[in-house]
């Protein structure tokens, strides 16, 4: 029930923001979450040295709002610049020589998993048809999720992935697929009418499967950090990488097929 309560709090508002929000509100909402999501790996990754990081998850948040200056050369330039930043931090702070290499990896693990890849969510809204975009990613991954549960509990006998999330099952992956199907499908006849013949094909394979995997990086993450969920803000849902793990894998492949694949309607 309160997995039910937070859903139906948090959805609208999370629509609202991407339907109607300007730029720089869905922006700034973005901030927020970038900087919840750093938080929230640094308090798994570092347990006890969080706040060491604290400007990481300050000026990482701040990546998303790079694309609204209309020039990608800060995105790589922001981007450079946190990593030269991490592997300075790491060079006159680490806390063990032997564990630096490792340090420095997972800061700069963190900047691309999160920073980088919510910065593409910007990207998407800024496309043609961008908010359909984003309400396709979200309804292609809300759809693969319950029809993966339902498949799961339904025929799940063979485990997908053991070592990582011992309760998915390959019938569960599978339906998660068909429901990434009738998720496009109800999108077409709805709000996206542009999608044509091959985007019916390609988008619900492509965005389903990269979203499923990215579900079990974050589970690959969390079972190598020891936790449960990767936050608490979310009550009975877990942290915002919880909840963002399959989108922000997804986006920047929609992206990239919706800049250099889609046709608007044509096959």
């Amino acid at each position: 029930m309160q997995r039910l309560l937070t859903a139906l709090v948090l959805l609208p508002i999370l629509l609202l923001v991407i339907i109607k929000g300007t730029p720089w509100i869905f922006a700034l909402l973005l901030v927020l979450l970038t900087g919840i999501g750093l938080h929230e790996f640094y308090q798994m990754a570092f347990p006890g040295r969080n706040q060491e990081f604290l400007p990481f998850c300050l000026i990482g948040a701040l990546t998303p709002l790079l694309p609204l200056l209309s020039d990608m050369r800060l995105i790589l330039g922001g981007i450079t610049l946190l990593f030269i930043a991490a592997a300075f931090h790491v060079l006159f702070r680490f806390s063990s020589i032997q564990t630096a290499a490792s340090d420095i990896g997972l800061l700069v693990l963190s900047l691309i998993y999160i920073p980088l890849l919510m910065t593409h969510i910007q990207l998407v809204r800024q496309l043609d048809h961008g908010v359909n975009w984003l309400l396709l990613i979200m309804l292609i991954v809300m759809t693969n999720d319950s029809a993966a549960y339902y498949t799961g509990c339904r025929f799940g006998k063979h485990r997908l992935y053991e070592a990582v999330s011992p309760k998915k099952s390959i019938e569960g992956s599978l339906g998660g697929l068909v429901g990434s199907y009738i998720g496009t499908l109800v999108a077409k006849y709805t709000f996206f009418p542009e999608l044509g013949l091959i985007d019916l094909l390609v988008a619900p394979l492509l965005i389903g499967s990269i979203g499923q995997l990215g579900d079990l990086f974050e589970s690959l993450l969390k079972r190598s950090f020891g936790v449960k969920d990767s936050g608490t803000i979310f009550p009975g849902h877990g942290g915002v990488l919880d909840r963002l793990d399959s989108i922000i894998v997804a986006a920047p492949i929609t992206y990239y097929y919706a800049l250099f694949l889609f046709r608007g309607g044509a096959l």
